[in-house]
């Protein structure tokens, strides 16, 4: 709740942009670029000398626009309809495999309950435990602000309602995703994509919870969509989320810079906590520079340190 407003509308944004990152790469639009870093795909590829259409951009361009026909002609199911069209096209052209439709549960046996508390308590561990800690809060709340502001939960001061019994429930889910031998939980940028098909009470997370605890007996189903058939939906949801930047005070610099790292730094580091952690930082370093001092929560001093203090001594 310390968030200044133009951090959260940013951070909203920065999500947009770090999905549609997300969804190019995984569609094949983006590829990586030895000059460039990053270019785009080819519409073609050679095969045995013979140009030949490249399906899978091709498709994944076509499903964004399909997604997006719907969405304007107020279709509901928008994006599972440009989901499930593109990877039965997939399926007919042979650019999908299918496995079966049930498979058996794989054991947790073998990382149940698995914790090793040797040395937790040396000053190495503890820095890690540290940087997991300011991470996973980070990529929490971050995911939680711009999912919320998407679907209009929060308040007329930015804040979100029983923000902590969010976090309530996602610290409940990491401990018990450690128990069961996973990496740490978080909320999911991917859920702007219930919201966005109207998704917001809480039996939209229940159904979803259901429906993925369902997955681990459909498992091959679930392997049959492939990435560029849910790039689309990413992508569609970038757009949706970038609409945030409206509310950022683009006139007034101490304002906007910081908004602009935050957004900048999200898809850019492929991180959400980082975009946060240097949104933190230049908002507290540029209003103290355009002493304006008074404008900067308390809060926000003090995560700016903590942020500071991780790059400098445990490095990004």
């Amino acid at each position: 709740n310390a968030l200044p407003m133009s951090l959260k509308m940013a951070i909203a944004a920065g999500i947009g942009l770090f999905l549609a990152l997300i969804a190019l790469k995984g569609s094949g639009l983006v590829v990586a670029s030895d000059a460039t870093l990053l270019k785009m795909n080819n519409l073609y590829e050679i095969k045995d000398g013979v140009k030949l259409p490249n399906m899978p951009v091709l498709l994944a361009l076509f499903g964004f626009f399909l997604v997006v026909a719907l969405d304007y002609y107020k279709i509901r199911g928008a994006i599972i309809i440009g989901i499930l069209t593109v990877t039965g096209i997939a399926a007919a052209l042979g650019l999908t495999q299918f496995n079966g439709i049930v498979s058996s549960v794989p054991s947790v046996a073998p990382t149940f309950m698995q914790m090793d508390f040797n040395g937790l308590f040396n000053g190495s561990m503890l820095a890690v435990v540290f940087v997991f800690f300011l991470v996973d809060l980070f990529d929490s709340t971050g995911t939680l602000v711009g999912v919320s502001h998407r679907a209009g939960l929060l308040d007329k001061n930015g804040h979100l309602p029983r923000l902590k019994k969010a976090l309530f429930a996602d610290s409940t889910a990491i401990v018990a995703g450690a128990a069961l031998g996973t990496s740490s939980t978080t909320p999911y940028i991917e859920s702007t994509s219930g919201v966005a098909a109207g998704g917001r009470t809480g039996l939209t997370a229940i159904t979803v919870g259901v429906l993925m605890l369902a997955c681990l007996w459909f498992s091959p189903l679930a392997q049959a969509v492939p990435a560029f058939a849910t790039a689309p939906a990413l992508l569609y949801i970038g757009v949706q989320m970038m609409r945030s930047a409206l509310e950022i005070d683009w006139q007034d610099m101490t304002e906007a810079a910081p908004a602009f790292m935050t957004i900048a730094f999200m898809p850019f580091t492929y991180s959400i906590a980082d975009g946060i952690a240097l949104g933190f930082i230049s908002y507290a370093v540029i209003k103290l520079i355009c002493a304006r001092v008074k404008d900067v929560p308390p809060m926000v001093w003090i995560v700016a340190v903590c942020w500071l203090a991780k790059f400098w001594f445990l490095g990004a």
